[in-house]
């Protein structure tokens, strides 16, 4: 009843996924190394329509939106998502196209209880494939149902045995903040970081976004955004995860704490007016460099100044260390700012309260005392 299945582009299991697939690679040694769901191409002419230069720039450009349709780390994920299920497909000797629920059905229980010894899956890790593979499969023309019962009971025990409450980074604090600015050397570098860290602080931004801010509206075909450094303040224009947004940062009460202040003191050291605002340093951290940051240095960064200023010095480093990511400055804005939940939420470019909530660490707990209101 199981067909075997032709090699496709999409085969090769992703780096982070080496360990879990190791077990197929001896099954199928001849595959092809092709590791890029860039050569997935969903667009294409009709067959019974001629191509032609304009045509044909017409379909590169359809695919430049489609890619463009989702953020860049969700298209690796998802990319991801299928050359794994591609390959276990392969290794059970079945076909991942067109869509099976009673095959993704067992996808989703090995995930959940793997058969050769590898680490099971988080029930969100879980959700999040499905997802990758719904998309997937849409890309390709087919409809996954995840309302069907092979899908949605198996998921659903899932949830109900191995769910278990999300685990949240910690909040920094306006004293944590201050303390991991104050460990920074007053080099270029430090100058830099410590822009970086008081303006996602104030902010509430993503680490995506803080890299991704250049000086002027049109400086890089990359840009994420771009600043306006008024008498009151920086304004940024940021093109994020949920559309256009503008974020207003005011300048703090002292030069030693405002974020405009050290973006100011970066930009102007580092002879910055075009292009990426935050880029690498020279080795020796005096000299400013062409190249935009990594997002990943931001979460390098917070690490390393939680380390220095010895915040959480009660706990194994390892175990403070595992508390702390960049979205922990997003956590501290939320749950720091005393003011009303609306302007939050706008801070953070949230659609609703909610989702601002689960960022806001024990700041609103028990502020509305139901047991009062309803007279005990």
């Amino acid at each position: 009843m199981l067909r075997h299945m032709n090699e496709t582009p999409e085969n090769k299991p992703p780096e982070a996924e080496k360990s879990r697939s190791a077990p197929f690679d001896a099954i199928n040694s001849d595959e092809r190394d092709d590791s890029d769901q860039a050569n997935f191409r969903p667009y294409a002419l009709p067959s019974h329509i001629a191509g032609s230069g304009t045509l044909d720039r017409l379909v590169e450009n359809a695919r430049d939106y489609a890619k463009a349709s989702t953020a860049e780390n969700t298209n690796k994920a998802y990319a991801a998502d299928w050359k794994h299920f591609a390959r276990w497909c392969r290794a059970k000797g079945a076909d991942p196209l067109p869509p099976s629920a009673q095959m993704i059905g067992l996808y989703l229980t090995d995930l959940a209880a793997p058969s050769n010894g590898s680490p099971a899956l988080s029930v969100s890790t879980i959700d999040r494939r499905l997802s990758g593979l719904s998309w997937n499969y849409a890309q390709r023309g087919y409809a996954l149902n995840r309302k069907d019962r092979h899908i949605a009971t198996i998921l659903a025990g899932i949830k109900r045995k191995h769910a278990h409450p999300p685990v949240q980074k910690e909040a920094i604090g306006p004293d944590d903040i201050l303390a991991m600015v104050t460990a920074l050397p007053y080099d270029l570098r430090g100058l830099r970081d410590r822009a970086i860290l008081l303006i996602g602080y104030a902010g509430g931004l993503r680490r995506s976004e803080i890299v991704s801010l250049d000086m002027g509206k049109d400086d890089t075909p990359d840009s994420g955004g771009w600043i306006e450094i008024l008498d009151g303040g920086v304004l940024l224009t940021l093109n994020a995860k949920t559309g256009w947004r503008e974020v207003e940062i005011g300048r703090g009460s002292s030069e030693q704490t405002c974020p405009v202040h050290a973006l100011e003191q970066w930009l102007h050291f580092a002879k910055i007016d075009f292009g990426p605002v935050f880029v690498r340093t020279s080795r020796d951290g005096k000299r400013a460099l062409q190249n935009r940051l990594n997002d990943k240095h931001i979460a390098r960064l917070i690490k390393q100044t939680i380390t220095n200023s010895g915040i959480r010095s009660d706990l194994p480093e390892k175990e403070r260390l595992a508390l702390f990511s960049g979205h922990s400055l997003r956590a501290g804005l939320a749950s720091s700012a005393d003011v009303d939940e609306r302007y939050v939420q706008k801070q953070l470019g949230h659609a609703s309260a909610e989702m601002t909530r689960r960022y806001q660490r024990r700041r609103d707990r028990f502020r509305v005392n139901l047991t009062k209101a309803a007279g005990l």
